[in-house]
């Protein structure tokens, strides 16, 4: 099953079947949220079939997409979620903004306080198992800065892959950028563009902040592995999803322009 998944999201990106159902501008972006409501998105949350937006976590307040723990009870329990794009893209840029509002969830982990992230190149949500975490992805994972202290953002995480960095394959887990550090609930800009399986870069209001390439599955993990057709390990396109990690956190002005 999850080869013919990975077979699916190979072909809509090898053809180029990209729906372009939401706004469109003159100069080619995309709008991926129409501001109203979650339209071509779709949940996956830990413990839950995909499809099942558990006690609203995601939702639409004030023009943005709201992550959001009210309805659960005081308690995270690990219940990991992600907000799923309908259309698997290859080459594009991304662009969008986010900030960190209110506290984390009490039993939320550490490390997971002002974090979330943009998850690309990724598996289907549909092909997510129930009780997994996070979906086989490049993460561009989004971090809140403390009153004090350094704390870049836009750097990159690795669920169920690897990537090359200067010529080296990278299997550390995650890898800061030289972003600064953003306090607060201000808004920051971010800005992803992806060329297939070529270069991908991290941009953060505007500045260069990390750049890599060769996005590609990770043999030794085992979700990883499954998605593996005829030996191939490189990804050259796949799902967009939004994180949620135990800390509030909302994204507005989503768009996208195909490369």
């Amino acid at each position: 099953m999850h080869k013919l998944i990975a077979s699916v999201i190979a072909g809509l990106v090898g053809f180029g079947l990209v729906g372009l159902t939401h706004r469109q501008t003159d100069d080619g972006w995309i709008s991926l949220f129409n501001g109203k409501d979650l339209d071509g998105w779709t949940a996956k949350i830990k413990g839950y079939e995909a499809g099942d937006n558990f006690a609203r976590t995601f939702r639409v307040q004030d023009g943005a997409i709201s992550v959001n723990y009210d309805g659960y009870d005081g308690k995270f329990n690990n219940r990991f979620g992600h907000l799923f794009y309908k259309t698997a893209y290859s080459s594009y840029r991304l662009r969008l903004e986010y900030r960190f509002v209110g506290e984390q969830i009490a039993d939320g982990a550490g490390w997971a306080w002002r974090n979330s992230g943009v998850m690309i190149h990724g598996q289907l949500p549909e092909s997510m198992e129930i009780e997994q975490d996070f979906p086989v992805s490049a993460e561009v994972q989004l971090l809140g800065g403390p009153a004090t202290g350094d704390r870049p953002t836009a750097n990159l995480c690795t669920p169920g892959t690897n990537v090359v960095m200067n010529g080296k394959l990278i299997t550390q887990h995650c890898t800061n950028s030289t972003s600064p550090t953003f306090r607060g609930d201000q808004w920051v800009r971010l800005e992803i563009e992806v060329r297939g399986n070529g270069i991908v870069s991290h941009r953060i209001n505007n500045e260069l902040v990390l750049t890599y390439e060769q996005i590609q599955l990770d043999p030794s993990d085992a979700t990883a592995k499954s998605l593996i057709k005829d030996g191939k390990l490189p990804l050259s396109g796949g799902t967009i999803s939004l994180q949620s990690e135990s800390h509030p956190v909302q994204f507005r002005l989503i768009e996208l322009k195909p490369l």
